[in-house]
Protein backbone atom coordinates (compact mmCIF):
# COMPACT_ATOMS: atom_id res chain seq x y z
CA UNK A 1 0.00 0.00 0.00
CA UNK A 2 1.18 3.89 -0.88
CA UNK A 3 0.46 6.45 1.53
CA UNK A 4 -0.83 9.37 0.21
CA UNK A 5 -0.53 12.12 2.53
CA UNK A 6 -3.33 15.11 1.28
CA UNK A 7 -4.87 18.12 2.18
CA UNK A 8 -8.45 19.22 1.65
CA UNK A 9 -9.56 23.13 0.13
CA UNK A 10 -12.61 23.99 1.84
CA UNK A 11 -13.09 26.72 -0.22
CA UNK A 12 -12.75 24.85 -3.52
CA UNK A 13 -13.73 21.60 -2.62
CA UNK A 14 -10.47 19.75 -3.70
CA UNK A 15 -7.61 17.55 -2.28
CA UNK A 16 -4.48 18.20 -3.04
CA UNK A 17 -1.44 15.44 -2.81
CA UNK A 18 1.55 16.88 -0.40
CA UNK A 19 3.18 13.21 -0.35
CA UNK A 20 3.12 9.96 -1.67
CA UNK A 21 5.35 6.91 0.21
CA UNK A 22 5.51 3.33 0.14
CA UNK A 23 6.27 3.87 3.88
CA UNK A 24 2.57 3.43 5.95
CA UNK A 25 2.36 6.55 7.38
CA UNK A 26 -0.72 7.72 9.52
CA UNK A 27 -2.80 10.50 11.31
CA UNK A 28 -1.53 13.92 10.05
CA UNK A 29 -1.27 17.22 12.67
CA UNK A 30 -1.02 20.69 11.24
CA UNK A 31 1.47 22.65 12.99
CA UNK A 32 0.64 25.76 14.32
CA UNK A 33 2.68 27.97 12.25
CA UNK A 34 1.36 25.96 9.03
CA UNK A 35 4.06 25.67 7.64
CA UNK A 36 4.35 21.67 8.29
CA UNK A 37 2.54 18.27 9.09
CA UNK A 38 3.57 15.37 12.07
CA UNK A 39 2.48 11.98 10.78
CA UNK A 40 3.50 8.62 12.52
CA UNK A 41 4.88 5.83 11.16
CA UNK A 42 6.64 2.27 12.17
CA UNK A 43 6.39 3.80 15.62
CA UNK A 44 8.23 6.91 14.72
CA UNK A 45 7.40 10.66 14.55
CA UNK A 46 8.01 12.26 11.15
CA UNK A 47 7.55 16.15 10.38
CA UNK A 48 6.55 17.12 6.47
CA UNK A 49 7.23 20.61 5.59
CA UNK A 50 4.99 21.61 3.44
CA UNK A 51 6.88 23.47 0.93
CA UNK A 52 9.81 20.76 0.50
CA UNK A 53 7.88 17.46 1.72
CA UNK A 54 9.74 14.35 2.87
CA UNK A 55 9.40 12.48 5.69
CA UNK A 56 11.76 14.24 8.71
CA UNK A 57 12.37 11.73 11.65
CA UNK A 58 11.57 13.55 15.06
CA UNK A 59 13.61 12.93 17.94
CA UNK A 60 11.26 10.98 20.79
CA UNK A 61 13.94 9.54 22.55
CA UNK A 62 13.26 5.92 24.71
CA UNK A 63 9.70 6.32 23.00
CA UNK A 64 9.95 3.86 19.47
CA UNK A 65 6.46 2.15 19.82
CA UNK A 66 4.38 4.97 18.97
CA UNK A 67 0.62 4.48 17.41
CA UNK A 68 -1.21 7.20 15.52
CA UNK A 69 -2.91 8.77 18.78
CA UNK A 70 -0.21 12.13 18.65
CA UNK A 71 -0.57 15.79 18.19
CA UNK A 72 0.77 19.42 19.31
CA UNK A 73 0.19 21.86 22.39
CA UNK A 74 -1.90 24.92 21.17
CA UNK A 75 1.62 27.28 21.56
CA UNK A 76 3.19 24.72 19.68
CA UNK A 77 5.94 24.42 21.96
CA UNK A 78 5.12 20.26 23.06
CA UNK A 79 4.26 17.22 21.44
CA UNK A 80 2.43 14.63 23.09
CA UNK A 81 2.15 11.18 21.93
CA UNK A 82 0.87 7.73 22.76
CA UNK A 83 3.51 4.82 23.05
CA UNK A 84 3.80 1.58 24.61
CA UNK A 85 7.49 0.72 24.90
CA UNK A 86 8.00 1.46 28.53
CA UNK A 87 4.89 -0.08 30.04
CA UNK A 88 3.56 -2.38 27.35
CA UNK A 89 0.43 -0.65 26.74
CA UNK A 90 -0.45 2.76 25.49
CA UNK A 91 0.49 5.65 27.91
CA UNK A 92 0.63 9.46 27.03
CA UNK A 93 3.60 11.36 27.34
CA UNK A 94 4.79 14.97 26.52
CA UNK A 95 7.95 15.96 24.90
CA UNK A 96 9.65 19.45 23.12
CA UNK A 97 7.80 20.20 20.19
CA UNK A 98 11.41 19.74 18.28
CA UNK A 99 12.10 16.66 19.92
CA UNK A 100 13.90 15.35 23.19
CA UNK A 101 13.14 12.99 25.71
CA UNK A 102 9.38 11.91 26.94
CA UNK A 103 7.67 13.36 30.04
CA UNK A 104 5.21 10.55 31.42
CA UNK A 105 1.57 12.10 32.05
CA UNK A 106 -1.06 9.49 32.05
CA UNK A 107 -0.31 7.23 35.26
CA UNK A 108 -2.71 3.84 34.24
CA UNK A 109 -2.67 2.25 31.04
CA UNK A 110 -4.18 1.91 28.46
CA UNK A 111 -4.59 5.58 27.34
CA UNK A 112 -5.03 6.71 23.89
CA UNK A 113 -4.29 11.06 23.32
CA UNK A 114 -6.85 12.33 21.51
CA UNK A 115 -7.60 16.28 22.15
CA UNK A 116 -5.22 19.02 24.34
CA UNK A 117 -7.81 21.71 25.20
CA UNK A 118 -7.44 25.74 24.04
CA UNK A 119 -5.93 26.86 26.59
CA UNK A 120 -2.99 24.48 27.18
CA UNK A 121 -4.13 22.65 30.62
CA UNK A 122 -5.68 19.44 30.06
CA UNK A 123 -5.82 16.47 27.70
CA UNK A 124 -8.64 14.62 27.06
CA UNK A 125 -8.28 11.11 25.35
CA UNK A 126 -9.75 7.31 25.84
CA UNK A 127 -8.89 4.67 27.86
CA UNK A 128 -9.80 1.28 29.50
CA UNK A 129 -9.81 1.15 33.56
CA UNK A 130 -12.81 -1.68 33.26
CA UNK A 131 -14.74 -3.39 30.38
CA UNK A 132 -15.04 -1.07 28.41
CA UNK A 133 -12.98 2.14 26.59
CA UNK A 134 -14.48 5.72 28.27
CA UNK A 135 -13.57 9.64 27.41
CA UNK A 136 -11.48 10.86 30.01
CA UNK A 137 -9.08 14.33 30.72
CA UNK A 138 -6.34 14.81 33.12
CA UNK A 139 -4.07 18.00 33.56
CA UNK A 140 -1.15 18.05 30.94
CA UNK A 141 1.54 17.98 33.94
CA UNK A 142 0.16 14.28 34.92
CA UNK A 143 -2.57 14.13 38.36
CA UNK A 144 -5.71 12.47 38.74
CA UNK A 145 -7.50 12.12 35.74
CA UNK A 146 -11.48 12.37 35.52
CA UNK A 147 -13.91 10.11 33.77
CA UNK A 148 -16.75 11.62 31.39
CA UNK A 149 -18.34 8.96 30.12
CA UNK A 150 -20.12 5.92 31.56
CA UNK A 151 -22.76 4.16 29.37
CA UNK A 152 -21.33 3.48 26.22
CA UNK A 153 -20.42 0.03 24.73
CA UNK A 154 -16.99 1.99 23.53
CA UNK A 155 -15.82 5.47 22.79
CA UNK A 156 -12.90 7.47 21.28
CA UNK A 157 -11.29 10.40 19.42
CA UNK A 158 -12.61 12.54 22.19
CA UNK A 159 -11.34 16.33 20.49
CA UNK A 160 -12.07 19.79 22.27
CA UNK A 161 -14.37 22.96 20.17
CA UNK A 162 -11.64 25.96 20.24
CA UNK A 163 -13.56 27.49 23.11
CA UNK A 164 -13.39 24.89 25.29
CA UNK A 165 -17.33 24.35 25.96
CA UNK A 166 -17.44 21.15 24.07
CA UNK A 167 -15.60 17.77 23.99
CA UNK A 168 -16.47 15.78 20.62
CA UNK A 169 -16.33 11.90 20.23
CA UNK A 170 -17.60 8.95 18.53
CA UNK A 171 -19.48 6.48 20.93
CA UNK A 172 -21.24 2.78 20.47
CA UNK A 173 -24.48 1.81 22.04
CA UNK A 174 -25.98 -1.84 20.80
CA UNK A 175 -23.70 -1.43 17.73
CA UNK A 176 -24.75 2.30 16.84
CA UNK A 177 -21.97 4.35 16.28
CA UNK A 178 -22.59 7.70 16.28
CA UNK A 179 -21.16 11.41 17.42
CA UNK A 180 -21.52 13.01 20.88
CA UNK A 181 -20.27 15.70 22.41
CA UNK A 182 -20.10 16.45 26.31
CA UNK A 183 -19.37 19.29 28.84
CA UNK A 184 -15.78 18.66 30.14
CA UNK A 185 -16.88 18.39 33.45
CA UNK A 186 -19.24 15.89 31.80
CA UNK A 187 -22.21 17.10 31.55
CA UNK A 188 -24.54 17.84 29.08
CA UNK A 189 -24.29 15.24 26.76
CA UNK A 190 -25.80 15.02 23.46
CA UNK A 191 -25.59 13.02 20.37
CA UNK A 192 -24.83 14.69 17.09
CA UNK A 193 -25.51 12.82 14.27
CA UNK A 194 -27.99 9.90 13.93
CA UNK A 195 -27.95 7.77 10.88
CA UNK A 196 -26.86 4.00 9.48
CA UNK A 197 -22.80 5.27 9.09
CA UNK A 198 -20.22 4.43 11.68
CA UNK A 199 -18.91 7.87 12.42
CA UNK A 200 -15.40 8.02 14.01
CA UNK A 201 -13.02 10.76 14.30
CA UNK A 202 -15.04 14.14 15.23
CA UNK A 203 -12.46 17.10 14.37
CA UNK A 204 -13.64 20.61 14.97
CA UNK A 205 -12.24 23.26 12.89
CA UNK A 206 -10.75 26.49 14.76
CA UNK A 207 -12.92 28.02 13.86
CA UNK A 208 -15.80 26.89 15.36
CA UNK A 209 -18.16 26.59 12.31
CA UNK A 210 -17.57 22.80 11.34
CA UNK A 211 -17.00 19.10 12.76
CA UNK A 212 -15.07 16.64 10.15
CA UNK A 213 -15.24 12.99 10.81
CA UNK A 214 -15.09 9.90 9.09
CA UNK A 215 -18.23 7.87 8.35
CA UNK A 216 -17.48 4.00 7.43
CA UNK A 217 -20.30 1.80 5.77
CA UNK A 218 -23.28 0.56 7.91
CA UNK A 219 -22.05 -2.45 9.75
CA UNK A 220 -18.45 -2.24 9.87
CA UNK A 221 -16.92 -3.30 13.38
CA UNK A 222 -14.11 -0.76 15.21
CA UNK A 223 -12.46 1.75 12.98
CA UNK A 224 -10.26 -0.84 10.74
CA UNK A 225 -7.60 0.36 7.84
CA UNK A 226 -8.22 -0.58 3.98
CA UNK A 227 -11.78 0.22 3.97
CA UNK A 228 -13.92 2.30 1.44
CA UNK A 229 -14.59 5.72 3.58
CA UNK A 230 -16.30 9.13 3.17
CA UNK A 231 -14.89 12.08 4.69
CA UNK A 232 -17.80 14.13 5.96
CA UNK A 233 -18.48 17.88 7.47
CA UNK A 234 -21.35 19.08 9.89
CA UNK A 235 -21.88 22.16 11.13
CA UNK A 236 -20.71 22.69 14.48
CA UNK A 237 -23.87 23.02 16.30
CA UNK A 238 -25.53 20.10 14.35
CA UNK A 239 -27.43 19.61 11.31
CA UNK A 240 -27.00 17.71 7.83
CA UNK A 241 -23.13 16.69 6.93
CA UNK A 242 -22.26 16.83 3.51
CA UNK A 243 -19.81 14.34 1.90
CA UNK A 244 -16.35 15.85 0.75
CA UNK A 245 -14.35 12.87 -0.42
CA UNK A 246 -14.64 8.81 -0.84
CA UNK A 247 -11.47 6.78 -1.10
CA UNK A 248 -9.92 3.96 0.41
CA UNK A 249 -9.05 4.73 3.70
CA UNK A 250 -10.14 4.31 7.91
CA UNK A 251 -7.51 3.18 10.25
CA UNK A 252 -4.76 6.69 10.51
CA UNK A 253 -7.00 8.85 7.61
CA UNK A 254 -7.92 11.15 10.17
CA UNK A 255 -7.19 9.27 13.71
CA UNK A 256 -6.03 13.05 15.37
CA UNK A 257 -6.97 17.11 14.84
CA UNK A 258 -5.70 17.90 11.36
CA UNK A 259 -7.02 21.42 10.34
CA UNK A 260 -4.95 23.82 9.10
CA UNK A 261 -4.67 26.88 11.69
CA UNK A 262 -6.56 29.03 9.50
CA UNK A 263 -9.93 26.64 9.26
CA UNK A 264 -9.42 26.64 5.05
CA UNK A 265 -7.68 23.40 4.88
CA UNK A 266 -7.25 19.60 6.92
CA UNK A 267 -4.89 16.78 6.27
CA UNK A 268 -5.75 13.44 5.84
CA UNK A 269 -4.11 10.22 4.55
CA UNK A 270 -5.71 7.86 1.96
CA UNK A 271 -4.07 4.54 0.59
CA UNK A 272 -3.61 2.94 -2.90
CA UNK A 273 -2.38 -0.60 -3.72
Amino acid sequence: MKSIVATFDMESGSAETVLETDRHVEAPNWTPDGGALIVNGGGQLFRVPLDMPELQPIDTGFAVNLNNDHGISPDGRLLVVSDKTETGKSCIYTLPFGGGEPTRVTAEVPSYWHGWSPDGATLTYTAKRGPTFQIFICPVAGGPETQLTETFDHCDGPDYTPDGEWIWFNGEREGSVQLWRVRPDGSDLRVMTDDERVNWFPHPSPDGRLVVYLAYESGTLGHPADRTVQLRAMPAEGGAPSVLLEFNGGQGTINVPSWSPDSRRFAFVRYEA
